[in-house]
C-alpha cells in the first residue's frame, strides 16, 4: 500500500530534528532511543522501501540566524530535488518575530519550492497560532495557496528538562487553532499532533471548523485516547492525515500499529493514503 506521510523529519546528520546534546539527552529519556544517522540517499531509499512519500519538517530552523535558515531550506530544497519520487514537500518554520525578514523568506521558499510547501506554526518557544504577529504570514499563505501546519497538544520538546526548557504548553492549546480557524476562513489549515490533554476540545473544534484537517504524528496509535479512537472510523474518518514523525518512528512499528487497532482496511486506506490524496488534489498538487 502507498503510504504518504504528511509529518515526518529528517534522518541525516545536518537536518536530524534533536542537535545538542541536551536535546539529544531528552531523545533517550522521551523516546528510548538515540540518532542513527543516514546519508540523504539512505533516507530516500527507506522512504522508497516502505513505499512512502513524505512532507519533511525542519522545525529547528526557526531557532537559527536568518542566513543558516535559508542555508537549510536551500539543503531541503535541493534534496528534494534529486528525490523527487520520495519526498513530497516540506513543512516550513518561520518564527513570526523575525518580521518582515521572516516573511521574506517565507516568501522566497513559496518561489523557490519544488513540490508540495506549507508553513508550519508549532508554537514551542514561539508565540501561539492565535497571536497578532502571525497574521501576515496567514495571509501570505492564503495569497499562495499554501496550509498551515498548526501544532495542537503536548510536546515531547523540553520534557523533563527543569521548567520545560521554557516550552509553555498552553502555546499549543487548540483554542488558538479554533481562534485562527475562525479569524481566516480561507486559510487552509492542518491540526498537527494528538491533542492530548485537550482532544475532547481538538475533536469540538474539527466538528465545528469543518474546513480542518487532523494529522497524526508523534504518537504511536494505541496511545490514543479512546474519544480519538472511537471517531477515526467515524466522524473524522475522512480528515485523518498520516504522519510518522520518522525518524523517532519507523513505519514498520506504525504500521503495525495502526493494523494492531482493528481499524477495517477502507479505514487504513483513507488514513494511510486517501485523505492526504484528496487534500493535495485541493492544493492542485
Amino acid at each position: 500500500m502507498t503510504i504518504i506521510d504528511m509529518h515526518s523529519h529528517w534522518g541525516t546528520r545536518r537536518g536530524y530534528p534533536l542537535q545538542t546534546e541536551q536535546e539529544l539527552a531528552q531523545q533517550r529519556a522521551t523516546w528510548n532511543s538515540s540518532p542513527n544517522y543516514a546519508t540523504e540517499a539512505q533516507m530516500a531509499d527507506y522512504f522508497r522501501a516502505s513505499g512512502v512519500r513524505a512532507a519533511l519538517d525542519f522545525g529547528f530552523a526557526k531557532f537559527r540566524p536568518l542566513e543558516e535558515m535559508q542555508s537549510l531550506h536551500d539543503y531541503a530544497f535541493a534534496t528534494e530535488r534529486a528525490h523527487r519520487d520520495v519526498i513530497l514537500g516540506h513543512w516550513i518554520h518561520v518564527d513570526p518575530r523575525l518580521g518582515e525578514a521572516g516573511l521574506k523568506e517565507l516568501r522566497r521558499c513559496i518561489d523557490q519550492r519544488v513540490g508540495f510547501l506549507g508553513y508550519a506554526v508549532s508554537a514551542s518557544l514561539s508565540p501561539p497560532a492565535s497571536e497578532d504577529a502571525y497574521a501576515p504570514y496567514y495571509r501570505l499563505c492564503i495569497e499562495a495557496g499554501i496550509p498551515v501546519l498548526m501544532f495542537v497538544g503536548t510536546t515531547g520538546l523540553g520534557a523533563g528538562l527543569p521548567g520545560g526548557g521554557g516550552v509553555i504548553l498552553d502555546h499549543c492549546h487548540p483554542r488558538h487553532l479554533d481562534f485562527v480557524a475562525a479569524s481566516y476562513p480561507e486559510l487552509e489549515i492542518v491540526a498537527a499532533r494528538p491533542g492530548w490533554p485537550w482532544q475532547a476540545e481538538t475533536i469540538a473544534v474539527l466538528m465545528h471548523k469543518r474546513n480542518i484537517w487532523y494529522e497524526l504524528h508523534g504518537w504511536s496509535p494505541k496511545y490514543y485516547s479512546p474519544d480519538l479512537k472511537h471517531e477515526i472510523p467515524r466522524r473524522l474518518k475522512h480528515r485523518i492525515l498520516f504522519g510518522a514523525d520518522y525518524p523517532l518512528f519507523t513505519y514498520e512499528r506504525l504500521l503495525r500499529d495502526w493494523r494492531a487497532e482493528g481499524y477495517s482496511e477502507e479505514v487504513l486506506e483513507q488514513v494511510f493514503h486517501r485523505n492526504a490524496e484528496r487534500f493535495l488534489q485541493g492544493l492542485g498538487l
